[in-house]
């Protein structure tokens, strides 16, 4: 069982997030690379909940294939390229995390590889099997 730590002298977390949590020994780790949001058939929606979602959906994807779900994910990275996406990203990201609410870091940065981007994904992910 994942153990949380929010300890009383730290701020609490702006929104549904952990600020650290201990994987149990013997737990199976899962890391991703980051997700982008494309669809298979190359498409880029224009729209940071629509990329969000398809980057959810991609995580949702590797977790099962490895045997995980949501709910193993211990930390999550985002990565946006505008400020003002901060809350529809979050939201998109509050609907697929379970509890226990992994850690999570969310960054403004210049841009991606490519300019339609507007959002990646990564996390980390532990299970005892």
């Amino acid at each position: 069982m994942k153990k949380t730590f929010n300890p009383a002298s730290v701020r609490r977390p702006f929104g549904n997030y952990n600020h650290g949590l201990l994987v149990p020994p013997g737990a199976a780790l899962l890391v991703t690379s980051g997700q982008l949001g494309i669809g298979l058939d190359d498409t880029v929606p224009s729209d940071i909940t629509a990329q969000a979602e398809l980057c959810f959906k991609a995580i949702k994807a590797i977790l099962e294939e490895a045997e995980m779900r949501f709910a193993d994910v211990i930390r999550i990275s985002g990565f946006v390229t505008r400020r003002e996406d901060f809350p529809a990203y979050m939201a998109v990201r509050d609907r697929y995390t379970l509890d226990p609410k992994p850690v999570s870091t969310l960054l403004v940065i210049g841009g991606f590889t490519r300019p339609e981007f507007l959002v990646e994904v990564e996390v980390t992910a532990a299970k005892i099997f």
